[in-house]
């Protein structure tokens, strides 16, 4: 049984043949390091990911009210 990942289709073999490539050029001692960073910078993206969304909802939000009080105002006009 082959487990792939995503749109990458990679199955064990190939992650293991990777590991092993990024062993190599980087070295026992480095490569923690370097998955630590790269976890802490997919944590960022993920952060701006939920604020950038936060941010749309909260125009889209304002957008609404505005919209509204643009046509409360226009129907409370004489005539």
């Amino acid at each position: 049984m082959v487990t792939t990942i995503g749109f990458l289709d990679l199955g064990a073999p190939e992650l293991l043949i990777i590991l092993a490539i990024a062993l190599l050029l980087f070295g026992s001692k480095r490569l923690p390091e370097l998955s630590k960073s790269l976890g802490q910078s997919i944590g960022e993206v993920k952060k701006g990911v939920a604020s950038a969304t936060d941010l749309k909802s909260e125009i889209k939000t304002q957008a609404v009210q505005t919209k509204q009080a643009l046509y409360d105002d226009k129907s409370n006009e004489v005539r």
